[in-house]
């Protein structure tokens, strides 16, 4: 079991994750040619539409694990 301390932190870095990744979504959309995120999903096949599924989904992964981690907070009591 980890400690209410311990959720706070992972929803700390669910919203980070979220935040980063948000904001390089809304970047790309006004610059399609310059390297999101210092270039990391450069790998990623589809060019601009692939990173922007694979930043899409990060966004919401992060968004559900800090729902996750709020949640499990509040059961702690």
């Amino acid at each position: 079991m980890m400690s209410k301390g311990a959720y706070g932190a992972v929803q700390a870095a669910g919203m980070v994750i979220t935040i980063v990744s948000a904001q390089a979504v809304i970047r790309s959309f006004f610059d399609r040619d310059d390297a999101q995120l210092w270039g990391i999903f450069g790998w990623v096949p589809g060019g601009w539409a692939g990173q922007l599924v694979v930043l899409l989904v990060l966004a919401l992964a992060g968004m559900g694990l800090a729902g996750w981690a709020f949640d499990r907070a509040k059961t702690k009591g």
